[in-house]
């Protein structure tokens, strides 16, 4: 059981009391609020209204997208505890996020991962023409390349997100973050287990790539633009072209740090694990 600060109706509160308030600070939004959040009594439908707004086009309506949505969230209550997590997430490890409506209405790499998994959802259903539609939608839109069948855990953030692009047999854990243009691809044309499996913890720097079916251990830390081509051990951080290990990861989970300062030589972390972000705040600028 992932355990969150939150659960989904104490968020989903919190959501709603920050949309009331945006209304009264940009009237000029208020249909949108409405649209978005306030008109909806639950998470559930306030997501399910938002990717079928963002993924449908002109053969493919809203409606029919929701409804497909809608489905997939009736049948897994685990797919809105995902959701949850993945605010919560963001919210204590962007500094730039100060409101959860923000993660929700804006982030794409959130919105990204949320339509990745009820495109998995559809996978495992066999439903894989219509999983393969909604991946192609959120390349599109998102610029976010997710194949459905995939596995990502809870309390995943695709920070700008912009570019990333996750392999057919890629595992990606619970508390990891990844940054923009990060590829967890495979070496060639080999088929089956050929892609990144990201254990718990880990934060993979902006434009990094891991190729191959290795393992990037628990809570390791990957610098920006390396290329990884070998196993990474937990607990390390690795930079380079082809990376190296060049000392610890700097602290207990670096996925929830954010620090993305490398030295020569990483010191061992002094046991704390917690961001150094305090959840949402819920002020507007």
């Amino acid at each position: 059981m992932y355990e969150m600060p939150l659960s989904v109706d104490e968020l989903w509160g919190k959501i709603r009391e920050e949309a009331r308030g945006l209304v009264e600070y940009e009237p000029l939004l208020a249909s949108f609020y409405h649209a978005t959040i306030i008109g909806h009594s639950d998470l559930r439908g306030a997501l399910s209204f938002l990717l079928s707004s963002k993924l449908a086009d002109e053969v493919v309506s809203a409606m029919a997208l929701r409804e497909i949505i809608e489905q997939a969230y009736e049948a897994d209550e685990g797919l809105i505890e995902a959701a949850c997590a993945d605010i919560q997430a963001v919210c204590t490890r962007d500094p730039a996020v100060e409101a959860y409506s923000t993660v929700l209405l804006y982030l794409k790499g959130f919105q990204a991962i949320q339509a990745h998994r009820v495109a998995h959802w559809m996978w495992q259903q066999d439903r894989r023409s219509l999983a393969l539609y909604i991946q192609s939608r959120v390349s599109t839109i998102f610029q976010v390349d997710i194949h459905p069948a995939a596995t990502i855990g809870f309390g995943v953030m695709f920070d700008h997100a912009t570019g990333i692009v996750v392999g057919e047999t890629c595992v990606i854990e619970n508390d990891v973050s990844i940054l923009q243009s990060v590829t967890l691809g495979g070496t060639g044309k080999e088929s089956g287990d050929r892609h990144p499996k990201i254990r718990k913890g880990v934060m993979i720097g902006a434009g990094s790539k891991i190729l191959g079916n290795i393992e990037v251990g628990e809570c390791a830390r990957v610098g920006a633009g390396s290329v990884v081509l070998n196993a990474v051990p937990a607990h390390t951080t690795v930079v380079g072209v082809p990376a190296t290990v060049v000392g610890c990861a700097g602290c207990d989970t670096p996925s929830l740090s954010m620090d993305q300062t490398i030295k020569n030589s990483e010191p061992d972390c002094d046991g704390d694990t917690s961001s150094d972000k305090a959840p949402c705040n819920r002020k507007q600028a």
